[in-house]
């Protein structure tokens, strides 16, 4: 499969970029978008698990959660562009509950499988639940104010941008007491040993080069592929609140997927875990409240006011996550719950 995997990228790469320029239907255009984007992804995840080798885990983890998350942070900015609000932060929504519970479920549920307790810092799980229910009340905070009317339709912009602020404050003071001030502290050995003796597929710099090309890639098919969403989403009768959260979300995220469970396949459920709680924090301190000042340089300004459901389904995932993440250790059992909420919000998002 490895020799395989070049070829089948550049071939669906093509493939999408055909079906774009020839205008093949919106079903087959999204289709191939689809799965050359998973392919680009899964370059994306490969490359980064390659580089994070020669940056140590912890540096590891979070440049394959940001690089993992360019994927989202392209297709966001595109719909930006097209003024589609509502997908972005359904989409984005889907993102940090698809990292919470889908990547995490897989690779808890993967990983317990094969070993019958996984463990990593206890510390460093504690400082994640604290951070995911920062992002929590920053993103409610808002959204009861302006929805019980006590704050102006005027003054919701200011707020948001405000609150944006805040939290990416917040996102780059973490980023200081976990790789500066509090390194050590959070760094797992479980990991480290597990890594002793194992060497990367690519060297330091084939990994870089193949980092930034996989980047591009995803930056073409995401533009193809959000042009292929209104259309896809009207001809079989889904609302936009379920393609942004998991159609998109799912296709945005192949590379945090693919990384995480292979990691915890290999015992290194610390890093497994960095990459899927690191990502939803990720998201939740920083692309969303990116995405507001990015908006700032279109027509059309994007708020940080989320609706009821997409707020009710990240506190839901936030809650069993931090629930079964905060001693430190998965099974496979603790998986097979994260799955099932997902599948059980799947279901419910699908009906609205």
């Amino acid at each position: 499969m490895k020799k395989l995997f070049f070829p089948l990228l550049i071939a669906t790469f093509l493939l999408s970029a055909a079906s774009h320029y020839g205008h093949w239907g919106s079903a087959i255009e999204f289709g191939f978008a689809g799965l050359a984007i998973l392919f680009a992804a899964g370059l994306l995840g490969k490359a980064t698990e390659s580089v994070a080798h020669y940056a140590g885990q912890r540096l590891g983890g979070l440049l394959n959660a940001t690089f993992g998350n360019a994927a989202e942070l392209i297709i966001s900015i595109f719909l930006i562009k097209e003024g589609l609000f509502e997908i972005v932060k359904a989409s984005l929504t889907g993102a940090i509950i698809g990292n919470l519970l889908l990547v995490l479920g897989v690779s808890a549920f993967a990983g317990g499988l094969k070993y019958k307790e996984q463990k990593f810092n206890v510390h460093l799980a504690g400082q994640n639940a604290s951070l995911m229910l920062l992002g929590i009340i920053a993103l409610f905070i808002p959204a009861i104010f302006v929805k019980t009317e006590h704050i102006s339709d005027e003054n919701t912009m200011t707020m948001s941008i405000i609150v944006a602020g805040f939290l990416i404050l917040a996102y780059f003071g973490w980023l200081v007491y976990s790789m500066v001030t509090h390194k050590d502290l959070l760094e797992d050995h479980v990991d480290t040993q597990a890594d002793h003796g194992e060497e990367p597929e690519w060297s330091k710099r084939t990994s870089i080069l193949l980092l930034i090309f996989a980047t591009v890639l995803v930056g073409f098919i995401s533009e193809w592929l959000v042009h292929t969403l209104d259309t896809f989403s009207s001809r079989f009768g889904l609302s936009d609140l379920f393609v942004g959260a998991f159609v998109v979300a799912i296709v945005g995220n192949a590379a945090e997927h693919s990384a995480a469970v292979m990691l915890a396949l290999k015992n290194k459920m610390g890093a497994a875990v960095e990459i899927a709680i690191g990502s939803s924090l990720q998201i939740a301190l920083f692309v969303a409240p990116a995405l507001v000042f990015i908006s700032l340089l279109f027509t059309d300004h994007m708020n940080l006011i989320f609706s009821t459901i997409e707020l009710a389904a990240i506190g839901v995932s936030v809650f069993i996550a931090t629930s079964i993440s905060r001693d430190g250790s998965t099974t496979w059992y603790e998986g097979k719950l994260l799955l099932i909420v997902y599948a059980i919000l799947g279901v419910a998002f699908y009906f609205v």
